[in-house]
């Protein structure tokens, strides 16, 4: 018998929270996908397709529809918001984050206490991926919006999804990716923004799945501190303007009143992300 939380609707349902991970700043599909309780059988699915083709492909189509169909209902009002409230909307989405650390920190320790060199790599990667991504659009210049970009923004979202931690959205804010790519979503541009996407996704899916699969069956702790340093780390640079980044958060103009909403955006963000997160646990 199914169990309630295996239930295809379920599923469905975990893909539209799934799809946030595509198109929200900040927020990663892989730490979605692991407080929804099926990174792991994902990931495993991946990295062994054809052995687990018969086991898993049935299981992960409603997520994989779920997630089609939550980019096509989430992507024109999270325009709008962006548009007439970014402050408080990427405040809101910090919350959230910040709300899932610390299953993510139970989780870096399920198989043994932290060590030194645990330690070590969360702040080596904190430093360094924060550094990475702040000076990125110096480092590496915008990508076009075409055909060609959206490949490689189709690799990140899939990256974001094998590495829970990593928002695939703040690297395509930085890139100067993220408009074009919500302009697409919501225009339904199945050609020039949809297929591009799905190619990039798939090929890196293919080509780093085994690799991540290897890594946390051998080096889970050490992972999981290497994903709460970019988890930290990109939620931090959400917040920080970049005059070097086209679509950073600006604070110019901003009211007393705003910040007021935006603090409480972050509470509230930061109880739904704890709540999630403790959701996972119980039905794990």
């Amino acid at each position: 018998m199914t169990k309630q939380n295996d239930h295809w609707l379920s599923r469905f349902f975990k893909g539209i929270v799934i799809a946030l991970g595509f198109i929200l700043p900040g927020v990663s599909g892989g730490v979605l996908a692991a407080i929804l309780g099926i990174y792991e059988r994902l990931l495993g699915f991946m990295a062994h397709f054809r052995q687990r083709f018969k086991q898993d492909f049935w299981y992960f189509v409603p997520v994989g529809l779920g997630g089609l169909v939550g980019i096509a209902l989430l992507s024109a009002p999270l325009e709008f918001l962006l548009e007439r409230a970014q402050v408080i909307v990427l405040w809101g989405f910090a919350g959230a984050i910040i709300g899932t650390l610390p299953a993510l920190m139970k989780t870096a320790t399920a198989h043994g206490p932290r060590d030194a060199a645990d330690y070590g790599w969360f702040f080596g990667t904190l430093l360094i991926s924060g550094g990475l991504l702040y000076f990125m659009s110096d480092l590496f210049g915008t990508l076009p919006a075409n055909f060609g970009g959206f490949v490689v923004a189709g690799a990140l979202i899939a990256l974001g999804v094998l590495v829970p931690g990593l928002s695939p959205s703040n690297l395509l804010l930085i890139l100067g990716l993220f408009t074009p790519m919500l302009n697409g979503f919501k225009r339904f541009d199945i050609i020039g923004v949809y297929l591009p996407i799905a190619i990039g996704g798939i090929l890196a899916m293919v080509i780093f799945s085994k690799a991540m699969d290897h890594l946390l069956q051998h080096f889970h702790s050490r992972v999981y501190h290497f994903i709460l340093g970019i988890v930290t780390a990109s939620t931090i640079l959400i917040l920080v303007p970049n005059p070097n980044a086209a679509e950073s958060i600006v604070y110019t103009g901003v009211t007393l009143m705003t910040l007021v909403w935006s603090l409480l955006a972050c509470v509230a963000g930061g109880i739904l992300g704890y709540w999630m997160s403790q959701l996972e646990a119980k039905y794990k």
